[in-house]
């Protein structure tokens, strides 16, 4: 009966204090269990490895169209991808030396050729950072320089970002007009040209200037670009036709920029007030927004005054971009002019950008194997192949949460015919 007794006290003493530890054991294991998770799914760039993940795959399968390898790739894809976040970047870039040494910005040889044929380029961003760093890395070059027009309705951090590029590279610099970009609004256009001004104050003797958008990614490599621009011998590469009867609507109604309850905010609303002809008896055609254009047409469209009129009579049109370069080039004596005579460039022709629309595919191309948005197609990494060989230098639409192989793999491509071409050639590389 008194071991009995001794052994009821002797639970009241030591149980509640077991049961606390018990209960603080539980919750330190589950503590480390959340921790290990969160860092498993959003882990912290490692100063010594690259800031994103680089999936086993092998992309000479993938190119060669390997049933096995692509359905890998098609495996990653059904992943959760953890989307890498502007802050990430915003943190990398306050490192500088450390920013570029890991990316590779300061290990980049330029070969003669490259040396002297300088290529500008203005990107119009708005969101992704990332995505836009990994675009700038593509088509970077130390001799080349770099304009950058982020909208001013993007986000604090994605303007840090943007700000971190250009601190940490010499030849990345930022518009110094910024516009609030609505779609198909003549600000789009502005934007380009804001950057194209700036450009042409540069100390770098640039010879074509390229732009660019967030989704868009080379399919050459920069001394491929060099020696196609050279064949352009002082002509511009872009899309230019005369426009049908539905197209001509976008320029021969008045358009007011009004709210939108939808992800663009503000679209331009077509007006039943007809607009005047264009100035200087102008002929209009149509194109993309898309260009490659030599200094001396940068140069002139800047200083022509027919040129000025022109961009104020398409303030009140629809997607002015999608008209301005196409009718320009046309223009009777400006530098690489294209004969108004002369037949239709259209988007296949032109090599400005590949873009796969959903209602030709199966007819002037295979099918998309990543995804539709508005029609166009966000690539998938079954279409390597088809993008390298097709003959254009960039292709849209691109997204690392659709398909991260296809961007890895076009990197690792690009980088291997970049240095496939330089070999043999007279190269100027960092020392050290």
């Amino acid at each position: 009966m008194n071991a009995k007794r001794f052994m009821l006290k002797l639970r009241k003493k030591f149980f509640p204090p077991l049961v606390s530890v018990l209960t603080l054991i539980f919750l330190l294991l589950v503590s480390v269990k959340y921790i290990y998770l969160i860092q498993f799914l959003d882990p912290p760039p490692a100063p010594s490895s690259q800031p994103f993940v680089k999936h086993k795959i092998n992309c000479k399968a993938i190119y060669d169209m390997d049933p096995v390898e692509v359905g890998k790739s098609l495996i990653i894809r059904r992943k959760t991808v953890v989307e890498d976040k502007d802050e990430r970047l915003i943190n990398f870039t306050g490192n500088c030396p450390v920013f570029t040494k890991i990316r590779g910005y300061d290990d980049l040889c330029v070969s003669e050729e490259e040396k002297d044929f300088p290529i500008a380029y203005s990107l119009v961003v708005h969101k992704n950072a990332w995505m836009v760093e990994r675009l700038l890395r593509a088509v970077y070059s130390p001799n080349n320089i770099y304009c950058i027009h982020y909208d001013q309705k993007s986000s604090a951090q994605f303007v840090a970002a943007m700000e971190g590029l250009a601190r940490c590279l010499p030849n990345v610099f930022i518009s110094s007009k910024l516009e609030s970009v609505f779609y198909a609004s003549i600000s789009r256009l502005k934007a380009d040209l804001n950057c194209l001004s700036d450009l042409l104050t540069s100390e770098v003797k640039w010879k074509y200037v390229i732009n660019l958008c967030g989704q868009d990614f080379p399919l050459k490599s920069n001394i491929e670009l060099v020696s196609e621009l050279r064949r352009l011998n002082g002509s511009s590469m872009l899309e230019t036709s005369r426009p049908s009867e539905s197209k001509k609507q976008r320029f021969l109604y008045h358009y007011e920029l009004q709210d939108a309850n939808f992800e663009y905010k503000k679209l331009p609303i077509k007006t039943q007030q007809a607009k005047t002809l264009p100035p200087h008896n102008i002929e209009m055609f149509i194109g993309n927004a898309y260009f490659v254009l030599s200094w001396k047409f940068v140069q002139f469209i800047n200083s022509s005054p027919v040129v000025r009129d022109f961009l104020a009579w398409s303030e009140d049109t629809y997607s002015p971009d999608e008209h301005f370069w196409a009718t320009l080039v046309r223009l009777p004596g400006i530098p690489g002019e294209v004969p108004r005579s002369q037949a239709d460039i259209t988007d296949l022709m032109s090599k400005t950008r590949l873009v796969k629309w959903h209602y030709l595919e199966d007819n002037l191309y295979p099918p998309c194997s990543g995804q539709h948005v508005r029609s166009v197609c966000i690539f998938g990494a079954a279409e390597l192949r088809w993008l390298l060989n097709y003959g254009h230098w960039f292709a849209n639409k691109f997204d690392p949460k659709v398909d991260p192989v296809l961007l890895q793999c076009l990197e690792e491509k690009l980088e291997e015919k970049q240095k496939g071409f330089q070999k043999g050639r007279t190269l100027t590389c960092p020392k050290g």
